[in-house]
């Protein structure tokens, strides 16, 4: 017990302030990806709802790729075809010019593009859970269409789409355990280093298992509350 104790404390001779470290980073990627994710994933679904067929197809060509290939593959493509792709732009200008993508940066790109894609599925099934009643209501008291989606249909959008956005976003903060096979210092890539220099695998795997789960539940709580939050609020108008 006391080697345990040890072996998990902060300083030189513990791997806590490491696993710690890692939590840091795995938090922060996954709060840096969710505005992105929602951002484009709102986008999406507006383009999926365009009366342009070109962005109706533009669209489900975003969405049925980034769905169909498996998260870890869309994140070789970003981490290294993209470094790929800038070296030799750069090499056109430079020679001798070396570029180096952030893992961060790539990690919360290729997150992100995969978390737009299904969270655009839930923007949509809510858009159409609206009453189109709801538009024409809008436009009939002269409230124009950036007026009509800011006040009337963003609050009861946000209100459908958030169970939906709940389970999208803990299988997020699962997802950036994929961060590590690019070198970025998240919590399994820490507990793998830990359990390959003191050879206690079980013990800084599970306390990567617990981490994840404390991580989880605290996600939990907090959608939950949101959750009963947006009720009263959608009840009070």
């Amino acid at each position: 017990m006391e080697r345990v104790l040890t072996l998990l404390s902060f300083g030189p001779e513990g791997w806590g302030d490491n696993i710690a470290e890692g939590v840091l980073v795995t938090v922060s990627l996954a709060l840096a990806t969710l505005p992105l994710g929602l951002l484009v994933g709102f986008f999406i679904a507006l383009g999926k709802r365009s009366n342009d067929r070109f962005l109706r197809l533009a669209a489900n060509i975003y969405t049925t790729l980034f769905r169909g290939l498996p998260e870890l593959l869309t994140l070789f493509l970003v981490f290294y075809g993209a470094q790929i792709g800038l070296q030799r732009l750069v090499h056109l200008f430079d020679p001798s010019a070396n570029i180096e993508v952030n893992a961060f940066v790539a990690g919360m790109i290729a997150l992100g593009v995969v978390f737009s894609s299904y969270a655009s599925e839930v923007f949509l099934a809510a858009f159409r859970a609206i009453p189109q009643g709801q538009y024409e209501g809008s436009f009939a008291v002269g409230l124009s269409g950036l007026q009509t989606m800011r006040l009337i249909i963003l609050p009861q959008l946000v209100r459908l789409a958030l169970p939906g956005l709940s389970n999208l976003w803990l299988i997020l903060l699962k997802d950036t355990a994929l961060v590590s096979v690019i070198g970025l210092a998240d919590i399994l890539r820490q507990s793998g280093i830990a359990a390959r220099v003191t050879k206690e695998a079980f013990l800084f795997f599970g306390i990567a298992c617990l981490i994840y789960l404390v991580l989880a539940m605290l996600s939990s709580i907090v959608l939950h509350a949101i959750e009963n939050w947006t009720r009263r609020s959608g009840a009070s108008r």
